[in-house]
């Protein structure tokens, strides 16, 4: 299926390794012109470069803190009128409230909340004004599901999926379509160090708690990043115009939910 859109232009956070990178990928694989974003130069420009290998697409790499005004700054120079927009952050740390002060909560609610909330602020009336727009933002199954141990992200995330569920409905007669994605457990370095701070809490080894999260999905896996990038892709097509204001989980059916 065609997506219908070669010659578009995307800027896609975090996508030097993980998920950010597989959504580039598979949006480069639709013809789209690349802007990557990460904090760490050298390995940012390292993934431009296999990733315009890897699929032919133009591939801009922006090192920036997605987080700071300087860094948004920097990004909008790059690409002021994308007519994609990944969001997407790492998530805070893992760990137990009593042990978090207020610029713990702030680094999370500026990371996972409002840092892309004033991207959306910076490039939304340009797609209206073009009559097209895709925003996906990138959050986290821990939305629909929260986990303990995942305290900041389950505030912060949580915030911002609320505070898209408004702004969608006034987008979506400009064509402007704004989803969240919310992955579940993915084969990538985030999930490695969540495993070995949920084995250091339980005093097991790695690799029986690995098995032990596997086990437990109905798929009895982890996700793949393409999978996941295929599908803010699509969320990204033509095709996808009627679909906005949505949370989409893609966790292997582990949430157990029929709602």
């Amino acid at each position: 299926m065609d997506f219908g859109l070669r010659g578009r232009t995307a800027i896609v956070c975090a996508a030097s390794m993980g998920l950010g990178r597989s959504c580039a990928i598979a949006l480069g694989n639709e013809g789209v012109k690349l802007i990557i974003v990460a904090r760490r130069r050298q390995v940012l420009e390292q993934a431009a470069t296999e990733i315009q290998a890897a699929t032919g697409a133009e591939t801009v790499a922006v090192a920036a803190d997605v987080t700071t005004q300087e860094g948004r700054n920097a990004i909008l120079a790059a690409c002021p009128d994308p007519d994609i927009l990944v969001n997407n952050a790492g998530g805070p740390p893992p760990g137990d409230f009593r042990n978090w002060d207020r610029d713990d909560w702030i680094k999370a609610l500026d990371a996972n909340m409002l840092a892309p909330i004033e991207i959306m602020k910076s490039t939304i009336d340009g797609m209206i004004a073009r009559k097209f727009g895709r925003i996906v933002n990138v959050t986290s199954h821990a939305v629909k599901a929260p986990v303990g141990m995942l305290g900041l992200s389950n505030g912060a995330r949580s915030g911002l999926t609320g505070f898209v569920a408004g702004l969608a409905r006034a987008t979506a007669e400009h064509n402007v379509t704004i989803n969240n994605l919310l992955p579940g457990t993915f084969d990538t370095d985030r999930l490695k160090s969540n495993l070995q701070a949920l084995a250091a809490s339980t005093k097991r080894p790695v690799d029986q708690v690995t098995q032990q999260i596997k086990s437990g999905n109905p798929s009895k896996r982890f996700g793949h990043p393409d999978e996941f990038g295929a599908t803010c892709a699509f969320l990204c097509s033509v095709q996808a115009s009627y679909i906005t204001g949505q949370n989409i989980l893609i966790d292997g059916g582990a949430y157990p939910g029929t709602f």
